[in-house]
């Protein structure tokens, strides 16, 4: 559920008044993670990595109060839950959005993501739900980035985490990753603690 508030009477107002009409309101941030142990745990479990990555970012992201406020068009909206939306190659070639509910069930997150990504590439149909706030992943795994920048657009605010191929060394797998969000949800240091939150989850994935 999602219902429209009042920016003054937020934690936002300051923001919502300095960046709401700013024609480039985003930040992004980039951090290296230290992915081993979803590595280990998607191979031992024959879980898809990518799911285990989203399912951390909904378990970081739902633990900071921001992301559950988002401007949209020009107005401020309070939700109570969270989405993992990720991108899917239809049958056809092209591809699709799918929006994930977010479940601190590991299980039932992982039900989720296969039905739903399957549904998108069958069907060759992007699958949103506006209830939720939606966070935007993107993963480009042909080849290594070092980093991406989004395109902004007003149609979408919501922030995103993008991330290229991971990297793998002797001792331990890492994955540089872009956080891009609008100024008005958040300001960098709740993005900083998105992304300490983020590894904190991935190191904690059994």
């Amino acid at each position: 559920m999602k219902k429209e508030i009042n920016p003054e009477e937020t934690t936002r107002a300051a923001a919502f008044n300095l960046w709401m009409t700013s024609p480039m309101p985003m930040v992004t941030l980039v951090k290296t993670l230290d992915v081993s142990r979803l590595i280990k745990t998607a191979r031992r479990s024959g879980l898809k990595f990518n799911m285990l990555l989203c399912w951390c970012i909904g378990k970081a992201a739902h633990k900071i109060e921001e992301f559950y406020t988002l401007p949209v068009d020009g107005k401020l909206f309070r939700y109570d839950k969270i989405a993992v939306n990720v991108i899917v190659q239809n049958k056809n070639g092209g591809i699709n959005s799918c929006d994930i509910p977010f479940s601190e069930n590991l299980e039932a997150f992982n039900r989720d993501y296969l039905s739903l990504t399957e549904k998108a590439a069958c069907e060759c149909k992007s699958i949103f739900n506006d209830e939720y706030m939606i966070v935007g992943t993107s993963a480009m795994i042909q080849t290594e980035l070092d980093c991406i920048v989004n395109q902004y657009t007003d149609k979408f605010a919501n922030p995103m985490v993008l991330w290229g191929k991971y990297r793998k060394s002797l001792f331990k797998t890492t994955l540089p990753v872009s956080f891009q969000f609008h100024h008005v949800q958040m300001d960098g240091g709740h993005g900083a603690r998105f992304l300490e939150e983020l590894q904190n989850e991935i190191n904690l994935v059994r």
